[in-house]
């Protein structure tokens, strides 16, 4: 499985690269204070109002990176340094994630669509290491002269389930980029940051985006290592 292996320390290393360019990216853009004066929370609450959006409630939750939209609850969830800076890393995500909300408003299709698959991918993202270890040990036992590709029914199952949960880190990319675009557009036409500003949130929320990419890249990569055991590919 050395194949395998170098897909793994790939995307790791790729992974790694990325996210330290976010964390710096956000360092750096910590110290761009909006001249409105406005903290993340109130970055935020003017979006939804802007967008007529009055049931969703801003929260602050503990972590780094922990921000998220919750459409179940309707909470904006931003981490404590999100919720309380004024700066424009702060008003970047602080917006992208109100801009799942205005998603979640007007039905956009591929969040409707994520939503979906939660469940099933859950379960997935659970079992599949298991059932694909398992599949593995039972085609080895199982082959021999006259069955020489040996039994593939349950390392099938695996990548079907593998195949889940590299189809919703696809869909996951169109919601990411349209969330982002709605912060954008908001925060440039309202005039809630400066042209300086604006700068900043941009390539803040380019770096963000990319850590979806580069899990998306890195899953459709193990699909395909996992693909080519189950068609009778090497294993080394």
């Amino acid at each position: 499985m050395n194949g395998y292996y170098l897909i793994i320390i790939v995307s790791m290393a790729v992974s790694w690269y990325v996210s330290w360019k976010l964390k710096s990216k956000f360092e750096f853009y910590s110290k761009v204070h909006l001249r409105n004066g406005l903290s993340g929370k109130e970055v935020a609450e003017k979006m939804l109002r802007d967008n007529g959006i009055n049931d969703v409630q801003v929260i602050s939750v503990p972590g780094q990176l922990t921000d998220h939209y919750n459409p179940e609850n309707k909470t904006v969830n931003l981490s404590e340094a999100v919720y309380m800076q004024r700066n424009a890393a702060a008003a970047a995500v602080a917006a992208h994630e109100c801009g799942h909300a205005v998603q979640h408003k007007v039905g956009y299709s591929m969040l409707q669509l994520r939503s979906k698959l939660v469940p099933v991918v859950q379960i997935s993202s659970n079992l599949m290491q298991f059932v694909l270890i398992a599949g593995i040990m039972i085609m080895a036992a199982t082959q021999s002269i006259e069955n020489p590709t040996g039994n593939r029914l349950v390392l099938a199952i695996g990548v079907i389930m593998f195949a889940f949960t590299t189809l919703f880190a696809f869909i996951t990319l169109p919601v990411e980029y349209d969330a982002s675009n709605r912060a954008m557009k908001w925060l440039r036409d309202t005039g809630t940051v400066t042209t300086e500003e604006y700068v900043g949130v941009k390539d803040s929320l380019k770096w963000a985006a990319r850590t979806y990419v580069v899990a998306a890249i890195g899953s459709l990569a193990q699909l395909l290592y996992w693909l080519s055991l189950l068609m009778g590919g090497r294993r080394d």
